[in-house]
């Protein structure tokens, strides 16, 4: 990527390969299978410095790496200070997410070892020292669904792939759903080992026959044990409990209230939320509704708490499709339950797969760290530009649902969620339909016919975005303007790889 004074479609300045809209890049997936040989098993005798010198790992190479272990993933460290250790240089890590867990990485931005990285999600140490500048090339942030597509269709090409495997078997297939480090899923590992050149598996369990392998051994090209993989405790991060706070129930119930007279809510229904404290009491709120009027939901999907598994428990979905376990009850449902199905991140929300299932959704619930008058959200940056997440799945569900519902605060530590222009664009908001906060909802304006309809047959407080952030600059008075240095550190890309936004260093 190279500079550029073009502007995206949402006025961005930013690197070639603007932005152009939300479906104006989708084409047909030209994914073909490169591994066709299904006698192929993998080499299971050597140990973890062996196979690393085997596979002939150069300077400039790109290693991925999963994070269905999250913030207890153990994988990472121990393969790349073996490889700083021989003096590899100018490595690109394609890891689906990174966590505090990862700060090893930082270190190695620091000598040389590490100079970009691609990811749809950073936390922790190696978020910061990418915002401060401390990896030398331009990182990418991209989508859960955005990465799939650009590894199954050649754009990101993968030397080798390290995938933490809590169970194998005899024949070297790979489960999530087996062993002491059980994570439930490998569904974003898939692609990894579907078109890397070379594939390792790292387990810490081994038998003759595993639950619901998802990979099969034919992609793999070494199995190796260790003492651990992980510590599957840490797979549970941030709030998965329903709020208690009144003023986030009340955004809840008019929420649910709004998704009722949308008409979505009917036998058939389609749902995805997150695992924060408003979205799951969104989530409690719409099964009420469902249980008064006895309507039997299609699917919910997602990364998956146990909330969701309670609602497929008591029957108010047939289905769950599920990429990624969020805590223990969800690992252990999908290991259990048939109708709690394992998918991977190419069928969960790869724009050119005709078939993926974000776009079969009817609601998502998501959240903001800002979003401004056009809809745009960012949940990439802090209001001081140091990167606290990334689009995840928030920009792939935005575009696949039929309703996008933001719900947030409108004011949270004396901070509004509505700015004039956010920080950095995650998701375009041509694709958010709906805010919902404590002092009001604001819809966008292009839902004229629901705007109108929610004003007659609801108490609902429907304003405009910009009265709604004329209420919140009361409130809080207007922020400063963030400074910056003009040195790009990062790039927010669209789940067709084109580029939303940049960041740069703090």
């Amino acid at each position: 990527m190279g500079a550029c004074e073009m502007r995206n479609s949402i006025g961005r300045e930013g690197l070639e390969n603007p932005f152009l809209g939300a479906f104006a890049n989708v084409k047909e997936s030209i994914y073909k299978p490169v591994k066709t040989d299904l006698s192929r098993h993998p080499e299971r005798d050597l140990s973890l410095d062996e196979i690393i010198d085997n596979l002939g790992i150069k300077d400039g190479m790109t290693l991925s790496f999963h994070h269905h272990l999250r913030n207890g993933d153990f994988v990472l460290d121990m393969v790349m200070r073996r490889i700083q250790a021989r003096g590899i240089k100018n490595l690109t890590i394609a890891a689906t997410s990174t966590f505090p867990c990862h700060k090893c990485l930082v270190d190695m931005f620091e000598d040389g070892t590490v100079t970009k990285v691609i990811t749809a999600y950073l936390q922790g140490p190696v978020a910061k020292a990418i915002s401060e500048g401390k990896c030398r090339d331009i990182c990418v942030v991209c989508t859960h669904g955005g990465r799939p597509r650009s590894i199954l269709e050649g754009e990101l090409k993968i030397d080798v792939a390290f995938i933490a495997a809590p169970g194998v078997d005899k024949d070297g297939n790979l489960t999530g759903s087996d062993g002491p480090s059980a994570c439930g899923i490998l569904g974003y590992a898939v692609a990894d080992a579907q078109m890397a050149d070379k594939v390792v598996a790292v387990t810490d369990y081994t038998a003759d026959v595993v639950n619901k392998p998802e990979i099969p051994h034919h992609l793999v090209d070494y199995v190796v044990n260790v003492d651990s993989i992980g510590d599957p405790k840490g797979i549970v991060s941030g709030s998965t409990v329903i709020t208690k706070d009144p003023v986030g129930l009340k955004i809840a119930r008019d929420c649910a209230t709004l998704i009722a007279h949308s008409g979505l809510l009917k036998d058939g229904f389609s749902f995805q939320t997150g695992a924060g404290g408003i979205s799951l009491a969104v989530a409690n709120e719409v099964k009420k509704l469902m249980k008064k009027g006895n309507i039997k939901g299609s699917f919910a999907s997602g990364g998956t708490t146990d909330y969701l598994v309670q609602m497929l428990a008591e029957g108010y979905f047939e289905n769950l499709y599920d990429v990624q376990c969020f805590n223990l009850d969800a690992v252990e449902s999908v290991k259990v339950r048939d109708n709690h199905i394992k998918i991977d991140a190419n069928k969960y929300a790869n724009i050119n797969n005709p078939d993926n299932v974000v776009n079969k959704l009817d609601v998502v619930i998501l959240g903001a760290s800002e979003i401004d008058l056009d809809y745009n959200v960012n949940v990439t940056t802090g209001t001081d530009g140091i990167i606290l997440g990334g689009s995840g799945g928030h920009a792939d569900t935005a575009a696949g649902a039929k309703l996008a519902i933001i719900v947030s605060k409108l004011m949270n530590a004396r901070l509004s969620c509505l700015v004039d222009k956010v920080t950095t664009v995650t998701t375009p908001g041509e694709t958010i339909d709906i805010l919902v906060t404590d002092r009001g909802i604001a819809i966008n304006p292009k839902h004229h016919e629901l705007i109108e309809k929610l004003k007659s047959e609801t108490n609902l407080e429907i304003l405009t975005i910009g009265e709604l952030k004329e209420i919140a600059d009361g409130l809080t008075g207007i922020p400063e303007k963030l400074e910056t240095s003009d040195r790009i550190v990062a790039v927010s890309e669209y789940r067709d790889g084109t580029i939303l936004d940049v960041l740069y260093m703090v």
